[in-house]
């Protein structure tokens, strides 16, 4: 009989820690809001979320590997937005974070969600922070939920992830 593990889109167990950076903060502000509004809507209570700000998104891996290694948190999501500027400078930050994101997942058995818009230029990150793309920071607490959820069903409701 086959097994189909789908991790709905629905509430989940625990508490959910949200790393975010300064570093343009008129756009992390907006994925923030997405993703706290998006873990309400889902029965968070703001009781079970907590939000650390770190300067950029350079800094955003060591702030989630911290309440990770903490063990109260279901999932931790990282926001951020890294704008292409006239030097290479951001592929280094997009490659860094985003390779440290997935190692502290794997570390810690936990879902570290990627929500660090990695843009072009500035229009770019305004569409994907509730622009006429939607809003990545929503998307990245929905990805946490389903994620939380999988995991849940997968160990059979055991294991707190």
């Amino acid at each position: 009989m086959l097994t189909e593990f789908q991790g709905p889109l629905s509430s989940a167990p625990g508490r959910f820690a949200v790393v975010v950076s300064r570093y343009n903060e008129t756009i992390t502000s907006k994925l923030l809001a997405g993703a706290l509004d998006t873990l309400r809507a889902h029965g968070v209570a703001d009781e079970a979320m907590d939000v650390a700000w770190t300067p950029g998104a350079f800094e955003i891996p060591l702030a989630a590997q911290a309440m990770a290694a903490t063990g109260k948190y279901a999932a931790v999501l990282c926001l951020g937005a890294v704008i292409r500027g006239d030097t290479t400078h951001d592929q280094h930050i997009n490659r860094a974070v985003s390779l440290a994101i997935m190692r502290i997942g794997l570390k810690h058995r936990l879902p570290v969600l990627f929500g660090v818009l990695t843009c072009d230029n500035l229009e770019q990150a305004i569409h994907r922070a509730g622009g006429r793309q939607g809003n990545k920071g929503a998307e990245c607490a929905e990805a946490a939920l389903r994620m939380v959820n999988l995991l849940d069903e997968i160990d059979g409701g055991g294991e707190s992830y």
